[in-house]
């Protein structure tokens, strides 16, 4: 009997765990630039999409000074809306999948 009070306590660090760094991945985030930072995006730690930055350069690089801030400005909009769109809904998609799997049990940590 003392062994299954071990083994439910364990149980109870490691989901406690879990969450703590699920939160903490949440909260992170993850900045990749290219073409020589002409696109910046940010991710969380789960992989989440959080925004994108763009330089005038990335619009129309033989021409940078002709592209206007609220150009640059309403281009991020569209794009991070369409992104974070996309990345919900394939969440969405995979949290289906697995409950199919796991019979609608909710296993911390798998998604």
């Amino acid at each position: 009997m003392m062994n299954m009070m071990q083994v439910m306590q364990q149980a109870q660090k490691m989901q406690k765990k879990i969450k703590e760094t699920q939160n903490e991945l949440e909260q992170a985030e993850i900045i990749s630039s290219a073409g020589n930072g002409a696109v910046e995006v940010t991710l969380n730690g789960q992989g989440k999409f959080k925004s994108i930055k763009l330089s005038a350069c990335a619009i129309n690089p033989e021409h940078p000074e002709s592209v206007d801030s609220d150009t640059v400005e309403m281009l991020e909009d569209i794009l991070t809306e369409a992104l974070k769109d996309a990345t919900d809904k394939a969440s969405a998609q995979m949290e289906a999948k697995m409950k199919s799997i796991t019979g609608g049990i909710n296993i911390p940590g798998l998604f």
